[in-house]
């Protein structure tokens, strides 16, 4: 019984783990085709994002139920416990990670409209690559517990940040040569701002991984060393 038991809990956090992974590739494609729909101003593809979007949202609903069913019923301890309590975690910035390309899709939508800011696409392209990377790179983390692979990924984010403010300035520099593109100028802005958000979820999943893998908690540690030291 003892046997059966442990082996129906092992099918459980398997199960779960497959379904994360399932969520966070469904979330990296979302943010392939909403960054695909703002390089080539595809209106009909950013739709498509919109009702994949829905999908997610349904299974994070999902994932919690199962995680909190699985804290209450079989009580884990150590390394189960720091898996489980990454799950709640993890899912939540998959959800968001599934906002933000909604969010990205909206926007091309509005862009689809009018000339593209030729410009401004290149920027835009490679920041939202950058991203991308984070995202893949942190759900491989995951799926082979890698902490080495994780801890890329926390470096990364100096990298996005930097591609973020360069394109905000070339954007906000646009709205000032370009009156009659004031509007699209922001919109592009606000694509940088969603995809900068895209980088700090991967990292947030990056974090979770180290602390699962290695129990070391790493967020904030920056501004944890700073306070110790003052």
């Amino acid at each position: 019984m003892v046997d059966h038991t442990s082996r129906a809990y092992e099918q459980e956090l398997r199960k779960l783990k497959d379904r994360l992974l399932a969520m966070g590739g469904r979330c990296e494609q979302l943010i392939t085709q909403a960054t695909r729909a703002l390089g080539e101003l595809d209106a009909d593809l950013a739709k498509k994002v919109e009702q994949t979007d829905r999908a997610i949202n349904v299974e994070e609903v999902a994932i919690d139920e199962s995680t909190v069913r699985i804290l209450a019923l079989r009580q884990p301890v150590g390394r189960d416990l720091r898996f489980l309590v990454m799950a709640l975690k993890v899912v939540t910035d998959l959800e968001r990670i599934g906002d933000e390309a909604v969010n990205l899709a909206e926007r091309a939508v509005e862009l689809s409209s009018a000339p593209p800011i030729l410009p401004l696409q290149p920027q835009l392209h490679e920041l939202a690559e950058a991203a991308a990377a984070m995202v893949r790179q942190a759900l491989d983390s995951f799926v082979t517990e890698d902490v080495e692979l994780a801890r890329t990924v926390l470096k990364a984010d100096d990298h996005v940040d930097a591609l973020y403010g360069q394109l905000i300035r070339a954007s906000m520099a646009l709205v000032e040569q370009n009156p009659s593109r004031v509007q699209d100028g922001f919109r592009y802005a606000f694509c940088a701002k969603y995809l900068e958000r895209v980088a700090d979820h991967a990292t947030n999943i990056a974090e979770q991984v180290v602390f699962m893998v290695s129990g070391d908690d790493v967020r904030h540690l920056g501004s944890r060393e700073a306070e110790t030291k003052g």
